[in-house]
C-alpha cells in the first residue's frame, strides 16, 4: 500500500520529534503493509514555515538513516499546505512541493483549517486548477463545518478538488460524526485515496489496512485497493524511481 499523508520527518512539525521516533514510525508503516510513503510535513505560513529547500534537506538525512536500519520502506516528500493567499506567490516561486499528478495536473495536499471551510476556498481551488495544479484536501471528514452539513463538501469536489479520506477516520477512530461524514464520501465516490496522516505511533499510527478493510465491505474490494494503491500509485507515478 502507498501512504501519500504522513508527518515522519523529525523535528520539522507536529508530528515525529527525533529520528528515533521517525525510524519507528517508518517499522510500524511496514509492518502493517505500507511500502511507499511520501512524508508531508505541514507547510503552515507562521508556525511551520517548511518550504521545498527545508524540507528536503530534513528527507535527506532521515532517508539516509532509513536506509542505515535497513528498513525496506521506499520514500519520497511533498508538503500540507494550509490554505492561505500567500499559495499563489509559493506556487510561482516554486516554494512547494508536490505530491505528483493527476490527469496531467500537479497536485497539492491543502489542508484547511479543522473548524471552517474558508471564504474563498472555492476561489483558489479554481485559481489552482487554472493553473494546472490540483489540490487535494486533506481529511475534510474531518472539518467541523463539513461534518456538520456533509453537503458542503459538494462546493469543493465541483470546483475541482480531490478529497483524501484518513484511513482511521473511516472506521471511527476520530469519532461517529467524522466517521459518518467520511462514509457520505465515499458512498458518493468523492474520495480519491486513502492515508495515514500518521504522527506517532501510540495514538496516530501508520496504518491503511483497517481504513481499506472497512471500504471493502462498505464498496466492494477493488474500490478499496483503488484508494490505498491504485490511485495513489497513479498520482506517484515514478515518484519513487522503482516500479510500484
Amino acid at each position: 500500500m502507498i501512504d501519500l499523508h504522513c508527518h515522519f520527518l523529525p523535528g520539522i512539525d507536529d508530528g515525529a520529534s527525533t529520528i528515533e521516533d521517525s525510524i519507528a514510525l517508518a517499522e510500524h508503516a511496514v509492518n502493517s503493509g505500507i511500502t511507499h510513503c511520501v512524508v508531508t510535513p505541514h507547510l503552515h505560513l507562521g508556525r511551520y514555515d517548511n518550504y521545498r529547500e527545508i524540507i528536503q534537506d530534513v528527507f535527506r538525512d532521515f532517508k539516509s538513516a532509513l536506509e542505515e536500519s535497513g528498513i525496506p520502506l521506499l520514500l519520497d516528500f511533498a508538503a500540507e499546505v494550509r490554505i492561505c493567499p500567500e499559495i499563489i506567490s509559493m506556487v510561482s516561486q516554486d516554494k512547494i512541493p508536490f505530491l505528483g499528478s493527476f490527469e496531467g495536473c500537479d497536485v497539492i495536499l491543502l489542508e484547511m483549517p479543522h473548524n471552517q471551510i474558508p471564504p474563498g476556498t472555492d476561489n483558489m481551488i479554481r485559481w489552482l486548477v487554472n493553473h494546472n495544479i490540483r489540490p487535494m484536501i486533506a481529511h475534510p471528514e474531518r472539518n467541523k463545518e463539513i461534518m456538520a452539513e456533509p453537503l458542503k463538501v459538494n462546493q469543493l469536489v465541483n470546483a475541482g478538488a480531490l478529497l483524501q479520506l484518513t484511513a482511521g477516520a473511516v472506521v471511527g477512530e476520530f469519532g461517529s460524526r467524522c466517521q459518518v461524514t467520511a462514509e457520505y464520501m465515499l458512498s458518493r465516490k468523492m474520495a480519491t485515496i486513502l492515508a495515514s496522516d500518521a504522527h506517532n505511533v501510540k495514538h496516530r499510527p501508520p496504518e491503511l489496512e483497517p481504513g481499506r478493510r472497512y471500504v471493502e465491505k462498505l464498496l466492494g474490494e477493488s474500490m478499496s485497493w483503488d484508494l490505498v494503491l491504485n490511485t495513489p500509485k497513479a498520482i506517484t507515478n515514478n515518484k519513487f524511481g522503482d516500479q510500484t
